[in-house]
């Protein structure tokens, strides 16, 4: 009889493996029709940029407060030791444009040198001078105002260039070159019909903003410019004034009131001056503000160039560069104050013309060297984490500074003597041009000018919806991909 009973399966078989398993053993021991393609699979490479690489951890000192602190675009100078800065000087490496500093303190030697013979307060001069452009504290202030300074002592100190040394001075040339260019003389028209409204009007920038305006410029770049602004812009200031007078001593001409008061007679050196049209606004407030200044003037034949249109134009560029929502504004201060100084009868426009082409060049100059690029996602000084200089293409791999395509390009000169100078780290190093990305092109970082970052954007309306940022983490360096992100 056959037997029924249930058949219990063994404790030594092998239990049966799942059909979709792709375990080694399934594989080796199924009689899958699908092995093949299995092992076919097991031997095809996974490309490097399809793998998820694992993060490797290597130690990094970690920077201390100083060094990070020396770091940091927006500190100010708070030191007043003298030593460390006569070392600097002793180890520092001199180019030419250092040469500005020969020119600074040359004119400031040609007017000690003519103004009269006062050793004691010239010496304590000179010493108060020397301590506070050794103390790094007063420094980062007054070397770059020094051309400022220097353009104020030179001004004044004009007065006292004997005769004998002066050059002719020019009666015709303006009045014709006016009526060449222009075909009448525009001074003479616009100021042939006065009126209260008008005095009052062309006074506000050229009695008040002239003398004002260069201040307020310096507070604003200061506060809300990025880092770095405010020297250049004084030392373009500074130095632009100083060429300006220069211009006037070396090449005096006679100014459109002279030709309404004496017509086209020669003059000579110890003629007064005149207040031309500003005469009617201390008449009118009856106060002397202008009458006795501009009676005694230590420059009274310095029509050419016309320091009112090349520190308007000048203050101009500089705001506009920065603030560039305002650019209408800035703009329309200058034509103000151009009509002004010619309907108070005290320049040709040909002056205007030519106090415009000097800061034009200057602020040319200071731009594509100096002038640290604004960023749009930035409100006030404070909040810049780097600055980049100038307006000039840069490629990756710098070839000026070693490096070696990763464009860590560290600004040459870390200390206030080298115009624009900075301890900030260009922007390079992160990658980012001034306002944008240079993802474009990974080779080269394409230059950036206002008109290409402040297209339909200004610094106060456009914010950048992403910057670059370190990771603060521990000191840790974390790589990744081949990428490293260097923490503080």
């Amino acid at each position: 009889m056959p037997d029924f009973s249930p058949v219990l399966p063994s404790t030594t078989s092998a239990p049966p493996s799942p059909p979709h398993s792709l375990s080694a053993k399934t594989i080796t021991t199924s009689p899958n029709p699908l092995l093949p393609l299995y092992n076919l699979a097991a031997n095809i490479p996974i490309p490097a940029k399809f793998k998820k690489a694992k993060p490797s951890l290597r130690l990094q000192r970690v920077k201390s407060k100083d060094e990070a602190a020396s770091h940091d675009v927006t500190k100010l100078q708070t030191s007043f030791a003298i030593l460390p800065s006569l070392k600097q000087l002793q180890t520092r490496k001199w180019t030419l444009w250092d040469l500005q500093h020969v020119v600074t303190f040359g004119c400031l030697a040609f007017c000690l040198l003519i103004t009269p013979s006062a050793p004691f307060i010239k010496s304590a001069a000179m010493g108060l001078l020397a301590v506070l452009l050794a103390m790094p504290a007063t420094r980062q202030f007054f070397l770059p105002s020094l051309p400022i300074w220097v353009y104020l002592f030179y001004f004044f100190a004009s007065r006292f260039i004997a005769p004998e040394y002066r050059p002719h001075i020019w009666v015709k040339v303006l009045p014709a070159l006016e009526n060449v260019l222009y075909g009448a003389n525009l001074s003479n028209i616009l100021s042939a019909h006065t009126y209260t409204i008008l005095d009052i009007i062309a006074w506000i920038p050229y009695g008040l903003g002239h003398f004002a305006l260069p201040l307020v410029t310096t507070v604003m770049l200061f506060l809300f410019a990025a880092p770095g602004t405010t020297p250049v812009w004084a030392r373009a200031f500074g130095y632009m004034s100083i060429l300006g007078v220069t211009i006037q001593i070396l090449f005096p001409c006679t100014p459109p009131w002279y030709e309404g008061l004496h017509g086209l007679e020669p003059a000579h050196y110890g003629m007064e001056g005149s207040p031309a049209g500003l005469k009617r606004i201390d008449e009118l407030f009856g106060v002397d503000m202008y009458t006795t200044s501009f009676t005694t003037a230590p420059v009274p034949f310095g029509a050419f160039p016309s320091l009112h249109g090349g520190d308007a134009v000048l203050e101009m560029l500089f705001l506009q560069y920065c603030f560039p929502r305002f650019r209408a504004f800035f703009v329309g201060y200058v034509v103000w104050i151009a009509w002004s100084t010619m309907y108070l009868n005290h320049h040709y426009a040909i002056d205007l013309v030519g106090g415009g082409v000097i800061a034009a060049v200057t602020y040319y100059i200071a731009r594509t060297k100096w002038l640290p690029r604004p960023q749009l996602d930035k409100t006030t000084r404070w909040e810049y984490e780097y600055v980049e200089f100038g307006d000039r293409p840069r490629v990756a791999l710098d070839e000026e500074y070693g490096g070696m395509g990763l464009g860590l390009l560290q600004r040459r000169g870390s200390d206030e003597w080298t115009l624009g100078s900075s301890s900030s780290f260009d922007s390079m190093s992160r990658g980012d041009t001034l306002c944008g990305s240079s993802s474009s092109s990974p080779n080269i970082l394409s230059p950036t000018t206002p008109n290409d970052d402040h297209h339909g954007g200004d610094l106060w309306s456009k914010v950048r919806t992403t910057s670059p940022r370190a990771v603060g983490l521990t000191g840790v360096v974390v790589e990744e991909e081949q990428r490293e992100v260097y923490v503080r």
